[in-house]
């Protein structure tokens, strides 16, 4: 009788299709993995298959075609009309009224308006809100310092504000950059210190390692691999924020720009309606332009991120190299005393 163990049967017999009889029963037969790729690009209606740029843009086209073929059907007619012109006007009445809205309405100079207060108000919300969450992604004793603060800026509804802030800074401009200010001042700094406590902590013991004070560690290390997710989320908060200055807008005061927001208000309560869908039309259209320019000045920030070719990024380093040389020249470093050493012996006589 031989030794050698005999050949390895397969476990499916390819002539009859079924298991060896001779392979125990609870034998679990292996199955050849499937190939991801092959999956993405087979059915249909496979989970999360890639499809590619031409038909992102088909499927974008087709709901907005939908929508519009909706309301074309519902407004259609004058009489016999599903929904009535003083609830919705069709496409043919709301786009017919742009003219008004252009020139009577200033829609140019209100959007304008629209615009600067939120950049105001979001600017000294980073300003003031990335050094903030920097330290409470730093220190947990900060973070709990904070931690009633970003409690009441992140749950507080955003209408209650408008009161608030008219007792205290008035019904102006400066009003408004407040309003936007206060509401988003928490979010940014709860997602800077998300960003920062997301760093990995072996960049921190390598920097520790290399001899960095905590100074260095925070300012070199910490803060530069947190900047692009803290970029992404200043992207994405200031689309909320633009949302948020209709609600500001409520009051118009005296010799200055109503916005966006008084049109829509104006538009309620003298009319024509037309305006108010216009202008909800137009609302999305400036937040995604400002939103793919935002993008891209945030791909060139960070080209490791995103593999662009980083031309942002290349003048920032060398408006920071250049403010380093410029700090060289002005503070000398300190240099280190020397250590005294012991004198020779010397052999006594």
């Amino acid at each position: 009788m031989s030794d050698t163990n005999p050949p390895a049967k397969s476990l499916l017999d390819p002539a009859t299709q079924r298991v060896d009889p001779a392979i125990p029963a609870d034998t679990v037969v292996p199955t050849k993995p499937r190939d991801p790729v092959a999956v993405r690009r087979g059915s249909f209606f496979a989970l999360r298959r890639e499809i590619p740029t031409w038909q992102s843009l088909f499927f974008a086209v087709l709901f907005i075609a939908l929508i519009a073929g909706l309301w074309f059907a519902v407004t259609r007619g004058e009489e016999d009309r599903l929904v009535r012109h003083s609830i919705l006007p069709s496409p043919e009445e709301t786009f017919g009224s742009f003219p008004q809205l252009w020139f009577e309405r200033e829609l140019t100079r209100n959007t304008l308006a629209s615009l600067e207060r939120v950049a105001l108000g979001f600017l000294l919300a980073a300003v003031v809100g990335i050094p903030l969450g920097v330290l409470c992604g730093c220190f947990n004793w900060f973070n709990a310092f904070l931690a009633p603060f970003n409690l009441f800026g992140r749950n507080i509804p955003i209408a209650a504000l408008i009161p608030l802030t008219y007792f205290v800074f008035g019904i102006a401009e400066r009003q408004k950059v407040m309003f936007i200010f206060i509401a988003t001042v928490a979010f940014v700094i709860i997602d800077t210190a998300t960003a920062i406590r997301d760093v990995g902590s072996r960049y921190i013991d390598t920097a520790h390692t290399l001899g960095a004070s905590r100074r260095q560690i925070v300012m070199k290390v910490l803060v530069p691999l947190a900047m692009p997710s803290v970029f992404n989320s200043l992207r994405l908060l200031f689309g909320l924020a633009f949302g948020y200055i209709m609600l500001a807008e409520t009051i118009r005061f005296a010799g200055q720009s109503g916005g966006l927001g008084d049109i829509i208000i104006q538009s309620q309560r003298r009319g024509p309606r037309e305006h108010i869908y216009l202008v909800l039309l137009i609302i999305p259209l400036i937040a995604f332009a400002i939103d793919r320019l935002l993008y891209w000045i945030q791909r060139q920030l960070f080209p490791y991120q995103y593999g662009s070719d980083g031309v942002l990024h290349f003048l920032v380093r060398s408006m920071a190299h250049g403010l380093e040389d410029l700090k060289g020249l002005v503070i000398r470093p300190k240099r280190l005393a020397a250590v005294p050493t012991a004198a020779p012996p010397t052999d006594k006589q």
